[in-house]
């Protein structure tokens, strides 16, 4: 029996100290394929403590900070979204300007601006998204045009795609990857989604009704700061989630957008609260019903309530393992598995309108122009 033991001990040792197995195991729970510590096992510990910290609210606090300076108009400085990789924190701005900050240092490193453009609208230059890669920052604008930037290079960004308003409508929101760049459109019929090959720049599909409802809050959206007409996110399965104030629908990236699942919410839908991690979305009802579901079946993984959803502004996001909402000032968290209720930030921060995190940080733009991060990143 002791020899068994023993035998079975050594086996287990032996396995224990595989990094192809702690390769794996960190790709399968965390999503990580990028290796940032000496050896694997560290980098599955390291997220592991991380996403502890999620759980009992272990984190530092920062507000960031930028030179305001050169922006004519005050409404330029309001944040329109965010978007984090492991390096930078990205910030587009309503007058067409992305911010790069350092999450190192919490520095502001560089300022990307787009191509000159007659204006279209007083917010036809307003940033709708934001994707990083590893070397790269692609950022969008409501009238379409789409810039690429070098983040370790000159200041300067090229524009990869020209827009085109009145044949596609209004832009009004982008995301991706670096395979895939997905815009949602709104003002011209069966022309919601367009999606890009990221890797080549090339155009690959344009076609989809689920924003042809909003058409005139998506032309409304050159001039006016009004509420979001839609979202769209992709997960790393290759496809995209997308929804509008009444439908949910699940797309294909690889197969010219063919639609894998729809749904429609008669009561309605909080867009600005809608999210996804790499294999799951969370939708919040206008009531305060949140779901969280699988992408690829859209399979209910669980359901919690958000406090006065119906009275307040209500942004979310979520990662591998929590869905964070914040109203009213207030950051809540949610586990994505159960829907069990953890807690709430101690900071109160004022209505958002910006709210983005990862599996390590947390960021917010609140009050237009106040940026705050959070680090929940364990010790190394």
């Amino acid at each position: 029996m002791a020899s068994t033991v023993s035998s079975v001990c050594s086996t287990w040792r032996a396995v224990s100290r595989s990094d192809l197995l702690w390769r794996r195991l960190t790709r399968r729970i965390w999503g990580r394929t990028i290796l940032l510590r000496d050896r694997w096992r560290d980098e599955y510990v390291y997220w592991h403590r991380t996403a502890t910290n999620f759980r009992t609210q272990r984190s530092t606090h920062t507000t960031l900070h930028f030179d305001p300076s050169g922006v004519e108009d005050p409404d330029g400085l309001t944040c329109r979204c965010l978007t984090l990789s492991d390096a930078h924190l990205a910030c587009g701005f309503a007058d067409g300007t992305v911010r790069l900050f350092d999450l190192a240092t919490s520095l502001h490193v560089s300022t990307f601006r787009p191509q000159p453009r007659d204006r279209l609208g007083r917010f036809s230059r307003a940033v709708t998204g934001i994707v990083i890669t590893d070397s790269t920052l692609i950022f969008a604008m409501l009238d379409g045009d789409i810039h690429v930037a070098i983040i370790n290079g000159p200041q300067i960004a090229r524009r990869a795609h020209l827009g085109d308003v009145v044949n596609d409508g209004v832009l009004v929101d982008f995301t991706g990857s670096e395979r895939w760049w997905v815009g949602l459109y709104a003002g011209v019929p069966g022309r919601a989604f367009h999606i890009w090959n990221g890797m080549t720049e090339q155009l690959t599909f344009v076609g989809g009704t689920l924003t042809d409802q909003e058409a005139l809050m998506g032309w409304h959206m050159l001039t006016e700061m009004t509420e979001f007409v839609g979202r769209v996110r992709v997960t790393s399965w290759e496809t995209a989630v997308a929804c509008t104030s009444a439908r949910v629908i699940v797309f294909d990236l690889r197969n010219q957008g063919f639609v894998l699942s729809e749904e429609e919410y008669r009561r309605g839908i909080i867009v600005t609260a809608a999210d996804v991690s790499r294999s799951a979305f969370v939708i919040v009802g206008r009531r305060g019903l949140a779901n969280v579901r699988r992408t690829d079946t859209l399979e209910e993984v669980c359901r919690f309530i958000v406090s006065g959803a119906s009275q307040m502004v209500v942004m979310g996001c979520m990662n591998e393992g929590y869905a964070l909402m914040c109203g009213g000032g207030v950051v809540r968290v949610w586990e994505a598995e159960r829907g069990a209720y953890l807690d709430s930030f101690m900071e109160m921060i004022g209505e958002v309108n910006a709210f983005v995190c990862d599996e390590r940080h947390v960021a917010a733009c609140s009050g237009g122009t106040t940026l705050h991060l959070w680090d929940f990143g364990a010790a190394d």
